[in-house]
């Protein structure tokens, strides 16, 4: 009897919720920063890329509700259809597959008022309602910092693994440790570390300056025993694409160590 209880106990704590009947889903990945303005995007949409650079069917949960900008790299405009067997993803130049609330508004333009749980909610939707079909890599682009949707994401989603990106500024290794530390509580193991903004090259001589103050990536990595899997300089191009929907055609080979992460995965 005590065996049967501590099984329906298991059971109700796991709070894991079943990908849509039409999706095969091979690896979830999470995608997180300690706080906004990383460009945490860029770097979820330079992964997916380079995913489906290698062959491999990759696509995108904007868990970002409220501050999406996913759709907007990809030149996707178009609403996300739907019929009896969920919500159909669109997909971008480069194959893709893309699901954010912004591709559920009339006008992307308006502001997303929701509540936490509200939100929780509609991010587990993109999950279980969408028809994302085989795919090998879903690449999930978190909202900064350590609140609702992060959690939702680590409790109900299979995450296999997340990559923390940050920048070089002063509070990093705080903003990182906090990062590292609720995946780690939450029993998802950090894949490691891609710094952004990590330098800007000057197009006359080509010397590094360090725009955000020196990196101190290597050393938070050594601290936590992880890897740093990329670091991105500042890439006016990069921006530009992203700016006019043509993300689709950027290759970043600054995180070829953190797709070698990706695919190294079983």
């Amino acid at each position: 009897m005590a065996d049967n209880n501590r099984n329906k106990g298991e059971e109700a704590s796991d709070l894991r919720v079943q990908e849509n009947a039409f999706s095969n889903i091979d690896h979830v990945i999470a995608v997180i920063s300690g706080k906004g303005g990383v460009g945490k995007s860029m770097i979820t949409a330079s992964l997916a890329n380079a995913m489906a650079l290698t062959g491999h069917s990759a696509g995108i949960l904007d868990a970002d509700v409220t501050g999406p900008s996913i759709p907007k790299m990809y030149g996707i405009t178009q609403q996300a259809e739907s019929d009896g067997n969920g919500i159909y993803p669109p997909t971008a130049e480069n194959g893709v597959e893309i699901m954010s609330t912004n591709l559920l508004l009339k006008n992307e333009e308006e502001p997303v008022l929701w509540r936490g749980p509200i939100i929780a909610n509609v991010v587990k939707q993109f999950y279980t309602d969408v028809v994302w079909g085989p795919l090998d890599y879903l690449l999930v682009d978190m909202p900064p910092g350590t609140g609702d949707v992060p959690l939702t994401v680590f409790q109900s989603l299979p995450v296999d693994g997340a990559v923390i990106v940050t920048s070089p500024q002063d509070l990093v290794r705080m903003i990182v440790t906090k990062a590292y530390k609720m995946a780690e509580m939450m029993n998802i193991p950090v894949l490691g570390l891609v710094e952004n903004y990590s330098y800007m090259e000057c197009p006359h001589c080509g010397e590094k300056i360090s725009v955000f103050g020196e990196s101190h990536i290597d050393e938070i990595a050594a601290d936590l025993h992880i890897p740093v899997l990329g670091k991105v300089p500042i890439r006016p191009d990069f921006v530009k694409a992203a700016d006019e929907g043509e993300f689709a055609g950027i290759s970043n080979t600054y995180v070829e160590k953190a797709a070698e992460a990706l695919l190294s995965l079983k």
